[in-house]
């Protein structure tokens, strides 16, 4: 990897992202984004990526104007930034971007495909393809549709201006604005949560949701068989054990929700030990 910089640690990928001089989204660099994606398909200890940029100005700030031609080498490098899009989308682990500065055009696409995506005050979005006569080729278009409707969505294609990120939030382009003197101390605590988790888990709600806004039926459905299959497994009966025991379905719920699944967990984890 000469454009990631990848540091594993309790279950959590960082990836810094640095291709001088604004992290222009070359074929090198989206070669490398597929070979990291695809080699955690497999992989059942990362339960959350998080993407950073090492430049203080630029995330990303947009696909290589070098590649899109008619040649069939840049057709091809084109495909391969779509098809980096997907991979992202359809990763099993929670992916989060931070977004520290300038994400415009394909440098947008990639936060829009990941699961979470958080923007400080330095942040901007946007998708000014038009300016170049191209629409946007990384599912720019249909995730604007998809997440502001047909008029604002409209709008921001053909205007292509930059969002802040408090105006990203509100679009839902992004998660959540958060304060860069915040953003340590949020992700952290966004992580100690991910880091407990299983990728099962991760899984089952993607694919709840992902059924649910294709279909209310459909997600209704999918997640009625989640529940019960999870209902019949031992480690659900052994919880609901232990936190019956603590105090659950009493006024301890009112009053100590927290301390109750903390005892709960302590419980449990004797047992492991035991």
């Amino acid at each position: 990897m000469n454009k990631l910089t990848i540091t594993k640690n309790d279950g959590v990928a960082n990836v810094i992202i640095n291709n001088p001089p604004v992290n222009i989204l070359t074929i090198d660099l989206i070669n490398e984004v597929n070979a990291f994606v695809l080699s955690l398909k497999n992989d059942h200890d990362t339960k959350a990526v998080v993407f950073k940029s090492s430049n203080d100005k630029f995330f990303s700030a947009h696909l290589d104007l070098n590649v899109i031609n008619g040649t069939e080498e840049g057709q091809a490098a084109c495909v391969e930034f779509s098809r980096m899009i997907s991979n992202i989308k359809e990763m099993k682990q929670l992916s989060i971007a931070f977004v520290d500065g300038i994400a415009r055009g394909g440098g947008n696409e990639f936060v829009m495909s990941c699961d979470l995506a958080y923007g400080t005050e330095n942040a901007r979005f946007a998708q000014p393809e038009l300016n170049v006569n191209i629409p946007t080729g990384g599912q720019g278009g249909v995730q604007f549709a998809r997440r502001m409707g047909k008029n604002k969505a409209l709008q921001a294609l053909l205007v292509g201006a930059d969002f802040t990120a408090q105006q990203a939030e509100a679009l839902n382009i992004i998660t959540q604005f958060i304060l860069k003197a915040e953003a340590d101390a949020f992700l952290e605590q966004l992580l100690s949560v991910a880091r407990n988790l299983k990728v099962r888990d991760i899984v089952m709600y993607k694919e709840i949701i992902a059924a649910s806004i294709k279909d209310e039926k459909a997600g209704t459905e999918v997640e009625l068989r989640h529940f019960l299959e999870r209902a019949k497994e031992k480690k659900t009966q052994a919880i609901i054990a232990a936190f019956l025991k603590h105090g659950g379905q009493t006024e301890r719920e009112a009053n100590d929700f927290q301390g109750l699944f903390a005892d709960t967990a302590t419980e449990l984890a004797g047992q492991i030990r035991s």
